[in-house]
């Protein structure tokens, strides 16, 4: 080869490095976000409160972001299961937790946790607040709250109530009530707020405070005597049910919020743009009368504030485990 070849061939060989370091930049670039199904893992059965609002929201936000978003429930451990599983998970937006505010009380009663929940997860933002309503069988003849905690003080500890698991939002507002009214009475955890109605309904556990989207429809039935709702105002679709402080329990309030949560090392746009398509698929006029006659009520929230609200919630749900001494068996 001669000398003018050598340099034409140099010459060639570096145009294709630079070419190829130009190009490289824009191959490298990854797809938008999202490209592929996100997976809403929610810790208890379906037709559970949280899965009724992840399923509502879910639907809205699939078609607004062109992909579909499958729901995987994941019951058990009152969510730390389901947490566990998203604070492991690739931090890419595709595995989204939907929890309730049973994630507050966790670290309170589960001192073995493979996650640390401030440390390993972050909010995006909360989707829904609602009441939990005290249910019992009709059967029982107990018309309001007092009839029950006349029966629980008759015989203390023969009584039993239900709840979606040990660290579930329904088993804390249950523990805040028997604390503010003085009575006792045995927990009885289920995996979802569906099984917990049967036994309900079959007599098998006295009362329920149960997600209000999950127990409307029986109410309405008559399958359910509905007593009281846990929030400090009464449910808009149980206008003539009072609230446990009208019912003569002070101090016993109690708001269930369904939010959405990921791993904590999730970039900050992808955070961002599930933030935004939250807060779309709320203001969504379909969203928006599905949730009215569930009974719950928007709550969203920036990312920021949503895990200031959380740390609050994790010292208020301490208190009362450290009151009522709550641990996980």
């Amino acid at each position: 080869m001669n000398k003018r070849k050598l340099i034409h061939t140099a010459l060639a060989l570096a145009f294709a490095a630079t070419a190829a370091a130009t190009l490289a930049p824009a191959f490298a670039q990854p797809a938008p976000y999202p490209n592929k199904p996100i997976r809403f893992i929610v810790p208890f059965t379906a037709g559970s409160g949280t899965d009724i609002i992840a399923r509502t929201v879910g639907d809205s936000m699939s078609r607004s972001m062109g992909q579909p978003i499958l729901i995987e429930n994941k019951p058990g451990a009152g969510g730390t299961i389901a947490a566990a599983q998203v604070a492991k998970a690739e931090a890419d937006g595709y595995t989204v937790l939907i929890h309730s505010s049973g994630h507050a009380l966790n670290p309170a009663i589960y001192p073995n946790l493979s996650y640390d929940t401030l440390k390993d997860l972050t909010g995006v933002t909360p989707m829904a607040s609602l009441p939990n309503v005290m249910v019992v069988a009709p059967e029982r003849g107990w018309k309001t709250v007092a009839d029950v905690i006349a029966a629980a003080k008759a015989k203390p500890g023969a009584l039993n109530y239900a709840s979606a698991g040990v660290g579930s939002a329904t088993h804390l507002n249950a523990e805040k009530f028997k604390l503010q009214a003085g009575i006792d009475a045995v927990h009885v955890p289920f995996k979802g707020t569906p099984e917990a109605l049967s036994d309900v309904i079959g007599g098998r556990n006295d009362w329920f405070f149960a997600p209000l989207a999950s127990a409307l429809s029986l109410i309405r039935d008559g399958k359910l005597q509905a007593l009281a709702v846990s929030t400090p105002n009464r449910a808009a679709t149980l206008p003539q049910v009072p609230t446990t402080l009208e019912a003569g329990v002070p101090g016993s309030d109690y708001i269930f919020w369904v939010g959405m949560i990921v791993s904590s090392n999730t970039p900050a746009p992808i955070i961002k743009r599930l933030h935004d398509e939250v807060v779309k698929a709320l203001a969504n006029p379909e969203v928006k009368d599905r949730m009215t006659k569930l009974g719950a009520d928007p709550f969203p929230m920036t990312p920021e504030g949503f895990n200031g609200f959380i740390r609050t919630e994790m010292d208020a749900a301490a208190r009362i485990a450290k009151a009522a001494n709550l641990k996980a068996q």
